[in-house]
């Protein structure tokens, strides 16, 4: 299958580059190199830091040939990237133009203070959604999304020989390359079976406790290795939704996803996880566009009431989705905690064809694949 849809960040990384550099973060293999390489023009070049050829010329500092746009893959990897980054941009914007992409630590380091600040625009590039893939979301698509998951190269072979070796080779690297130029990991082999073991544990509450018991870690050790995993783009945790002075909540417990949902085993977690991953998606779109403050929550409480996803701006909810692959009837904590936290909008999304309305409830049964369209998903 061939996927000839410009990327859902082309334009606005276009119009960005003119004013500031830009930095263009996401996972291993999720089109960042695709995207990067056709925004190139006549005299315009694109370094990797991977290519040794390269490497020798950006650490020679005689990489730089005026060019109209200059692309820099991976060059967090060199330990004067930002110094480095920072000269060329000074000495030769706005004639040439630049566009460091990376798979992890762009997003880790723009966290801290640095010389960089205020010289580039960031973008979090995510894996193919139903919107990108279809103006209609066209509801045949989801089946072969949540199969091949969104990542380019698996959806378009549509191939589960090709699917088994990708998922395989992919986290292998992202354990064994990519986390470990983070930090320096003594053993390997517990890191690899820790990823194992968070396969079984999405969409429900992660116990580092149970992880500690499973691998005779310290928490404090599992914790750092799931947030290295977090910043090279294999999962992220999402926290509880809580306002201040409300009910009972259950304040600490995170749930967790992968950027992958092709690889959750189970079914109804594989569907919650790819409706994560579309929210995610336009919770990053929307701060990397327009800079308002976005968050994706859950909500639960010590009685067992609980809504799956609450997306919020500038704190504010916009609205809440709870995944059920087959109900027809409103799950009633929707309807509870609309009224309790004052959600605008309230939707349970299902696998089928059919709208079961529900409006006068102060909520809609919903297929998947409308919702996206309702709420303009990216």
């Amino acid at each position: 299958m061939h996927i000839t849809t410009v990327r859902y960040l082309t334009q606005y990384i276009e119009t960005d580059l003119k004013e500031k550099m830009v930095f263009l973060g996401g996972p291993r293999q999720v089109g960042k190199t695709t995207l990067a390489k056709s925004l190139l023009e006549n005299n315009s070049d694109y370094m990797s830091w991977d290519d040794l050829r390269d490497r020798k010329l950006i650490v020679k500092n005689e990489f730089y040939r005026d060019q109209k746009i200059l692309v820099l893959d991976e060059i967090h990897k060199y330990r004067l990237w930002r110094t480095l980054v920072k000269g060329t941009f000074d000495k030769h914007f706005p004639e040439t133009k630049i566009l460091v992409t990376g798979s992890a630590r762009l997003d880790h380091f723009r966290k801290g203070g640095d010389s960089l600040v205020g010289r580039y625009h960031y973008y979090r590039l995510h894996p193919f959604t139903l919107p990108e893939l279809s103006k209609t979301c066209d509801a045949s698509l989801i089946k072969n999304l949540l199969k091949f998951g969104g990542f380019p190269e698996p959806y378009t072979k549509q191939n589960e020989d090709h699917l088994s070796r990708w998922q395989r080779e992919y986290t292998s690297r992202v354990v064994t390359q990519d986390l470990t130029d983070l930090e320096s990991v003594k053993d390997v082999s517990l890191l690899e079976l820790l990823v194992e073991l968070l396969f079984q544990k999405i969409s429900s509450p992660l116990s580092i406790k149970s992880l500690q018991e499973d691998l005779s870690l310290s928490p404090h050790t599992i914790d750092r290795w799931i947030t290295l995993l977090e910043r090279v783009y294999f999962c992220y945790r999402i926290a509880p939704y809580v306002p201040k002075n409300r009910i009972k909540a259950i304040k600490k417990t995170q749930k967790l996803y992968l950027w992958d949902w092709s690889q959750v085993p189970n079914s109804g977690a594989q569907f919650e996880n790819c409706v994560a991953g579309h929210l995610l998606k336009f919770c990053h779109f929307h701060e990397d566009t327009k800079g308002h403050r976005m968050e994706l929550r859950y909500i639960a409480d010590v009685e067992g009431r609980e809504i799956d996803f609450v997306v919020t701006r500038d704190k504010t909810p916009l609205f809440a989705v709870e995944c059920k692959t087959g109900e027809k009837s409103l799950q009633p904590s929707l309807k509870y905690y609309q009224d309790r936290y004052k959600i605008p909008k309230i939707y349970q999304v299902h696998l089928g064809t059919k709208d079961y309305g529900y409006a006068d409830r102060g909520g809609r049964v919903i297929p998947f694949n409308k919702f996206c369209l309702e709420e303009k998903l990216k």
